[in-house]
């Protein structure tokens, strides 16, 4: 999830959801696949028909949200697939939606359906059942690009959705501001957390500078975003981050931040509790 994937009541939107389910389907052809067949049922297929309910809303949180899905039905020239949306982290599997999407083969040079391949009909067959839940990833390394040790308040899962990328298949290059705004956010919620008085505050962006270094590419594993705290002021902050992929800079960002109050609509000063939080955590 990302945080601007909530609508105004604070759930993720229902049109978001979607996206969800594209991920879950191009995930499934391009990684769990037991060979090539499956590339154009990933990518060079056009969506017929969905279906959806949604069950129980789902609300922001830093973990991810589980997406199981499978193939229901092969015809001549469509294929049917089930979803499931689910959170399972609190022990009990709660449903927030099922889906079911009719796709069909395309040739997009001719612009017209085509039959699946008998080779593609034996990659569907062997998604035919429901899939165990996915395997968790194992915690990402503490360093930056350049070595520097980091606190893992400052670390941030980037994943790469399929509707981020291009036409020449980088990701674009305002996703990057998404990718460090939800970093920062990660980094800011957790370091409130060991502050419960400075809950009324929010912090509003006042500058923004990205470089960008290297491409990054559409894949199914995380890039690892780092965040600190380089500059400590009396109502602001500076945020600094980078986007890597081990130990290759693809990314760069420095931010200023202000501490802002809702009510009088100006700049604040955190709480003495969040100041001292702050400045054990900044550089």
């Amino acid at each position: 999830m990302r945080w601007a994937d909530l609508d105004l009541l604070g759930h993720v939107d229902n049109v978001v959801y979607v996206d969800y389910l594209q991920e879950a389907r191009v995930d499934l052809f391009r990684v769990h696949a037991p060979d090539s067949h499956a590339e154009d049922l990933a990518e060079g297929v056009v969506v017929v028909r969905h279906a959806v309910t949604y069950a129980a809303p789902l609300t922001f949180h830093f973990r991810p949200v589980s997406i199981e899905c499978w193939v229901t039905e092969i015809r001549g020239a469509s294929f049917t697939m089930a979803y499931e949306v689910f959170d399972d982290t609190s022990g009990e599997r709660v449903v927030h939606l099922r889906a079911t999407t009719v796709l069909t083969p395309y040739v997009f040079g001719a612009e017209r359906p085509r039959r699946i391949r008998p080779e593609e009909r034996e990659v569907l067959e062997r998604f035919s059942e429901v899939p165990s839940a996915p395997t968790r990833r194992a915690s990402p390394p503490h360093s930056t690009s350049h070595g520097t040790r980091l606190d893992e308040d400052g670390h941030y899962e980037v994943r790469v959705r399929f509707s981020d990328v291009d036409v020449y298949g980088h990701v674009n290059n305002v996703k990057y501001f998404e990718y460090f705004s939800e970093s920062r956010i990660s980094l800011v919620a957790r370091l409130t957390s060991e502050a419960p008085e400075a809950r009324d505050l929010r912090v509003v962006v006042a500058q923004t500078d990205v470089d960008y270094k290297m491409p990054i590419l559409f894949r199914p594993e995380p890039y690892d975003c780092w965040s600190r705290i380089t500059h400590l002021g009396r109502t602001s902050m500076t945020i600094e981050s980078e986007i890597c992929d081990a130990d290759r800079l693809l990314s760069r960002a420095r931010v200023v931040a202000v501490w802002f109050d809702p009510e009088t609509q100006r700049p604040a000063e955190p709480p003495r509790e969040l100041r001292a939080v702050l400045e054990t955590k900044s550089a």
